[in-house]
């Protein structure tokens, strides 16, 4: 077994306002600190916080109740947004993430609260010298909700579903297209070979090429190891574009079948909820609780409220201005080290934006310092490059964009863009890790690049209705979005991002977009680990000195809060937040 993860020291929690908040140990993580942005919600009312009991477990991921659980308590968790549909292979966003963890498992997972690659549906795995060919042993006794078992075949079944996408469900599937490439009759070169399985406890896997994030990807959702019994019956393949969305089959929509602690209960659209249903026949320890519900709240301050009187048990992205707060009214709040980022986009589709002063000027109109400062809370810093210090590659030696308006005046008129007019987006009805209030992000921006004569277009669409595809369509110039680290390794990062000269950067409009996804390519297939680290080093320096494909704003660390009477979550850096061991008391 081999494992892509480094050991990094954890920097504390700055601030004496934090001190009350719980301590999140995280015995090996890739991370350092990581904020939520603050948002306008105002806490306020505080008025019902005696619904919640007093008493604190301590950590969220201290473990109580029975080890079998068995309990018929319903736990309902406030999510920040809606999610798009239950298949995780065509997702990429968290709120869907969020139910997929519970449902679903992978070859591998995460140790709780850590970076660390860990079994889940194989109990061990070995690789061959050149990292080429992986054999996974199977757990035993494992079957997926609908009575059928796991084995190799299934395993196979859908590694080769996976890479067989076509169409619609090649676009969606986002996830396999970033870490493995392309798909069987793409034309794109794809890490996938093929998978084996020689007996029902066995599958072998082999790639084409080395790769630093095998065998961390297969932890990810979308590798998630689901029926193949369910996908068939319900046509789970059959994802059709419509315009600039998508329309999923039944499977995705209601008949989601994994091998997860939590069955798909359904998805009651009217009222907003989620509801999941213990398995009682999982094959590892069972849920804590009978019913576990995610109630949709997009909104902070919503979510804060239905908190304090008692009708969620939960909620994630607490504004930080309210952490101390909470904590005093007896809930536990945790906060999770950073590893995100959040960024502004640039589309290299628009031909203004294609000449590098342009980009540059924008880099320095944009005060992100007093941004951080006046609306992250404490731990958060400004973004030198895309991703945090604690992954390998980072540099400090990469050019610099400290707040200079003037400057970005200047590279306008050099530019010959005095007059430039950029069409900026920015989510609604969601908050994110990195971005708990677009709104608020997108403000203070805009009031930057308005200072320096740029014309704002403003545009606004939720989340999932609109905002990602039109991102991803290359609809927008300017777009705020982030990431939250999947893995520790900075293809994770940079690669997801730059990748594809096709993706919503429009990288293939510029003339290095094709050298730099040359570039990433060739880093993520270095075995030697400081020759990788080198060559990541380099690419660094490029992005934020010769392409500068978008601004990177800020890591901080967001917390996730719960009442006084739920024990062990554990919060999780990469938000791999699991609730089969959650309980009430």
């Amino acid at each position: 077994m081999r494992r892509l993860t480094r050991h990094h020291p954890i920097r504390p929690l700055a601030g004496a306002g934090l001190a009350a908040l719980l301590a999140v140990s995280l015995a090996s993580c890739a991370s350092s600190d990581r904020d939520t942005a603050a948002t306008t919600s105002s806490g306020g009312a505080a008025s019902e916080a005696s619904s919640a009991p007093s008493s604190s477990s301590g950590a969220t991921g201290s473990e109580s109740g029975g080890a079998t659980g068995g309990s018929d308590d319903q736990l309902i968790f406030g999510a920040a947004g809606a999610p798009s549909m239950f298949d995780p292979l065509y997702a990429t966003d968290g709120e869907t993430f969020r139910v997929a963890r519970q449902l679903n498992e992978g070859l591998v997972t995460f140790t709780p609260g850590t970076a660390d690659v860990a079994p889940s549906l194989a109990s061990s795995w070995e690789s061959s010298e050149d990292g080429l060919t992986w054999t996974f042993d199977l757990q035993d006794g494992v079957t997926f909700h609908d009575g059928t078992p796991l084995d190799g075949a299934a395993v196979c079944f859908n590694l080769d579903r996976m890479y067989s996408q076509t169409g619609a469900g090649a676009t969606q599937a986002q996830y396999w297209s970033d870490t493995m490439g392309g798909f069987k009759d793409s034309g794109t070169p794809s890490v996938y070979a093929s998978c084996a399985a020689p007996d029902a406890d066995t599958a072998v896997i082999t790639l084409t090429r080395y790769t630093s994030k095998f065998p961390a990807i297969l932890g990810l959702p979308s590798f998630s190891i689901q029926s193949p019994t369910a996908i068939e019956q319900y046509d789970g393949n059959n994802v059709v574009a419509e315009g600039d969305s998508f329309v999923y089959p039944a499977y995705a929509l209601e008949h989601p079948t994994g091998t997860g602690p939590f069955t798909f209960g359904g998805y009651d659209q009217a009222n907003n909820t989620v509801t999941l249903l213990r398995n009682d026949n999982y094959w590892g320890e069972k849920a804590k609780v009978g019913t576990l519900i995610f109630k949709i709240i997009p909104e902070e301050t919503a979510r804060k409220q239905e908190l304090q009187a008692g009708t969620i048990d939960g909620y994630d992205l607490p504004n930080p201005a309210d952490w101390d707060g909470l904590t005093a009214e007896g809930f536990n709040v945790a906060v999770r080290p950073a590893f995100n980022v959040l960024y502004v986009g640039i589309n290299q589709k628009n031909p203004d934006l294609q000449d590098l002063k342009v980009r540059q000027a924008i880099a320095y109109a944009m005060n992100r310092q007093q941004f951080v400062d006046s609306q992250l809370p404490t731990g958060a810093e400004v973004a030198q490059e895309f991703y945090p210090n604690t992954v390998d590659g980072w540099t400090d030696q990469v050019t610099q964009y400290g707040y200079d308006p003037e400057k970005a005046k200047a590279l306008l008129a050099e530019a010959g863009k005095s007059d430039l007019t950029v069409n900026f987006w920015w989510p609604t009805e969601v908050s994110r890790p990195y971005m708990p209030n677009p709104r608020d992000v997108f403000t203070a921006f805009k009031a930057d690049l308005e200072a320096v004569g740029i014309t704002v277009n403003e545009t606004s669409q939720p989340w999932n209705g609109g905002y990602l595809d039109g991102v991803d369509a290359q609809q927008a110039d300017l777009f705020l979005l982030g990431w939250t680290g999947d893995y520790n390794t900075p293809d994770n990062f940079i690669g997801t991002f730059f990748s594809d000269p096709t993706s919503r950067f429009g990288t293939e409009y510029a003339s290095w977009g094709t050298t730099l996804s040359d570039a990433l390519g060739a880093a993520d297939t270095i075995p030697d680990e400081a020759e990788r680290t080198t060559a990541y080093e380099n690419l660094n320096k490029q992005l934020m000195g010769e392409y500068l494909p978008a601004v990177p704003i800020s890591h901080s660390p967001p917390a996730i809060v719960v009442a006084g009477n739920v024990q062990g979550l554990v919060p999780s850096p990469l938000t791999d937040e699991k609730f089969v061991g959650v309980s009430k008391s």
